[in-house]
């Protein structure tokens, strides 16, 4: 017995949405290692409070990105192969991730003040050992905070220190360009529950596929069970 319409639609959707969580994964992953281990960076990994900022963002950035890995070869495995003790496992680390999630916006929102001066504080050390070392993967990290939040540097559009990673805009739009610790102050102090809606937002998307692997594995069993036994 083949699956019906609403079986083959949640296991597509579920093969896509996979592969879309493993590219996700695999960068953050990527990246996380690619800052932890570099030669530029490494040192960071010493006790030094002047840089604690970085190693937790990075150690949570390693361990994240790992956890969505798996999460993702449970979810795929358990999809492409119609295997309920897969999709059992994934659903199970799924919920977790999505509890995480909206645990995370909660704190967020609550604690903004901070969170964000806790960011700022990462992004300024990743900034300043990208002035010193000019690490190829602190100039990633800094090109995602600058186009992520349309911001430039510690002055502004006339930080000519990292220009490179800033946003290309118009001339206009460039010159006006804010600082980011000062974005990333306001996005937490002034936009709190827009950041609590990014998290629970994820978090949403996270239990739409909790609900299309529910429904995948009650039609596995079901067919299972209407199987003739021989």
């Amino acid at each position: 017995m083949a699956l019906d319409g609403c079986g083959q639609l949640c296991k597509c959707f579920l093969i896509m949405f996979n592969i879309i969580f493993a590219l996700v994964g695999m960068a953050m992953f990527g990246l996380g290692l690619w800052l932890r281990f570099s030669s530029e960076t490494r040192g960071f990994f010493n006790i030094d409070l002047n840089t604690q900022q970085f190693v937790i963002g990075v150690s949570v950035l390693i361990a994240l990105g790992a956890v969505i890995l798996l999460v993702a070869a449970f979810g795929d495995y358990g999809a492409c192969n119609e295997n309920v003790n897969g999709l059992a496992v994934f659903s199970s680390l799924l919920a977790i991730l999505a509890g995480v999630e909206i645990a995370a916006g909660v704190v967020a929102y609550m604690r903004s003040d901070e969170v964000g001066e806790q960011l700022a504080k990462f992004y300024m050390t990743v900034y300043a050992q990208y002035v010193d070392k000019g690490d190829p993967g602190l100039a990633v990290t800094l090109s995602m905070f600058h186009k992520v939040l349309h911001c430039c540097g510690l002055i502004g559009a006339l930080d000519l220190l990292v220009k490179e990673t800033c946003p290309k805009t118009g001339i206009w739009e460039t010159l006006t360009l804010p600082a980011c610790p000062t974005v990333i102050h306001n996005l937490f102090e002034s936009k709190a529950p827009l950041v609590m809606g990014l998290f629970l937002g994820t978090a949403a998307m996270l239990i739409t596929a909790l609900v299309c692997c529910s429904i995948l594995m009650k039609q596995i069993k079901k067919r299972h069970l209407s199987d003739p036994v021989y």
